[in-house]
């Protein structure tokens, strides 16, 4: 399938909707803790349990980004975009029939295995495209689209609470609402599908400064850089310590606040989750483009510096009040959608803009792993603790530290990362460009 190219005159502006279709859809990941409660009690799952979906979902989008960024990149947005929209609504269908049938490994094979490769593949689809268009402001641009899997849950949240309510919080409840999910993002994700198209060119926009211009890296030789697995542990640092949280969002301030004068409700914790949802976007689109201006070690030093210091707030003083809780939360993961956002540019700055989509999917592996991770301990040491008779916060209390120790090692990598050196087998600026023009149809010429 060859790639979709802009026509003369096609602004670029409209990349960034195509993009945020996709990614508002499969944003819907990060409200998977709504899920967990009525999974859990009409399945009779355990929290570690309840989470396995999307820690398998989250392990595909790292497998399935690393392997087929090279296809996206040969390929072009549309095909990714439509991949992403088979996998993903599928794997809700998939769901569907588990939950209806009660068989919770149907639900893992859905949500977790086939909806996961629709995460990868659609997560990547529009990076690489989007860096060309926006040469000036790569941050800025990865933002805006990326903002969009951060805010899915913004959307997905209040949306899924409330079709848990009118269709029951049983098997035939959850299954309903997983069939609604699967049609209206199959709806939705068209849009992007249809919208997006690839630039004319290696200079689409008259003033702006070729995105293919100096030095470039092949993804077969990236990987082979320090610089790249300085930055691969970066990543996984900061979204362990971040996913950990987001994963058992709505049970945790549940336990934080459950023996205080104001617990919290089922609804106000579906409303913290949303909540977080927004935090996650705007820290998307907000902290990237701050790292345009700044620069993108230094933007991580501040989402590791200080992400490490909230926790230790939460962890000491959080459960003595609920504003202070809540407000370190909504840092924490504006610096973990942050950190997310600006990673295409900090590899465009390493390695260029040549493969840079492929560079993305293979360093999303540290998502991957940072997905079995954070659950894991969080949910592993919160069942031990319970097990023990402990509650409130104190179930979270030794995980919240773990994950300060985890953002103290991204912190070192981060200040590990120099620009990569000549012998690392750079690729000449034309041979990209030759590749580009190779890549284009011939009604583009």
């Amino acid at each position: 399938m060859s790639p979709p190219v802009a026509p003369a005159g096609w602004s670029r502006w409209l990349v960034p909707p195509a993009a945020l279709s996709v990614h508002l859809s499969i944003g819907q990941a990060y409200a998977w803790s709504v899920f967990k409660p009525p999974l859990e009690s009409s399945l009779g799952l355990s929290g570690t349990q309840s989470a396995l979906p999307f820690q398998l979902a989250i392990v595909m989008l790292g497998l399935s980004a690393a392997f087929g960024g090279t296809l996206v990149e040969r390929n072009g947005p549309r095909w990714a975009m439509t991949v992403a929209l088979v996998c993903f609504s599928s794997g809700f269908l998939i769901s569907a029939l588990g939950a209806a049938t009660e068989q919770y490994w149907l639900i893992v094979l859905g949500y977790g295995f086939v909806g996961g490769i629709g995460l990868g593949i659609g997560y990547i689809s529009p990076v690489s495209t989007l860096i060309k268009w926006f040469p000036d402001r790569p941050g800025m641009a990865t933002g805006i689209a990326i903002m969009g899997f951060g805010g899915g849950a913004l959307i997905a949240s209040p949306w899924s609470a409330q079709m848990l309510e009118s269709f029951g919080s049983d098997s035939s409840g959850i299954a309903l609402a997983f069939l609604v999910h699967g049609l209206s993002y199959a709806i939705f994700m068209t849009l992007g599908v249809l919208l997006v198209r690839v630039p004319r060119g290696a200079q689409p926009v008259a003033g702006v400064p070729s995105a293919v211009k100096g030095v470039q890296v092949s993804a077969s030789r990236a990987v082979r850089t320090p610089q790249f697995w300085c930055l691969w542990v970066v990543l996984c640092m900061n979204v362990t310590a971040g996913i950990g949280i987001l994963e058992k969002a709505a049970p945790m301030i549940t336990d934080f606040f459950a023996d205080t004068s104001t617990p919290v409700s089922v609804s106000a914790a579906a409303g913290f989750v949303a909540l977080l949802s927004a935090a996650n976007m705007a820290g998307r689109i907000g902290w990237s483009s701050t790292s345009d201006l700044i620069g993108r070690k230094n933007i991580y030093r501040v989402y590791l510096g200080v992400g490490a210091l909230m926790y230790a707030l939460i962890a000491l003083i959080g459960d003595s009040s609920k504003p202070l809780f809540v407000l370190c939360a909504l840092v924490i993961l504006s610096f973990y959608g942050g950190g997310f956002a600006t990673i295409p540019a900090y590899l465009k700055d390493l390695f260029g803009a040549y493969q840079v989509g492929a560079i993305h999917g293979r360093l999303l592996t540290a998502w991957s792993t940072a997905g079995v991770l954070g659950p894991l301990i969080v949910n592993w040491i919160a069942d031990r603790q319970e097990d023990a008779g402990k509650d409130g916060s104190s179930l979270y209390t030794l995980s919240l530290f773990i994950m300060i120790g985890l953002l103290a090692v991204g912190f070192v990598a981060n200040e590990l990362v120099r620009p990569v050196h000549a012998r690392h087998h750079h690729v000449p600026a034309q041979r990209e460009a030759a590749d580009v023009e190779r890549q284009q149809p011939e009604s583009a010429a």
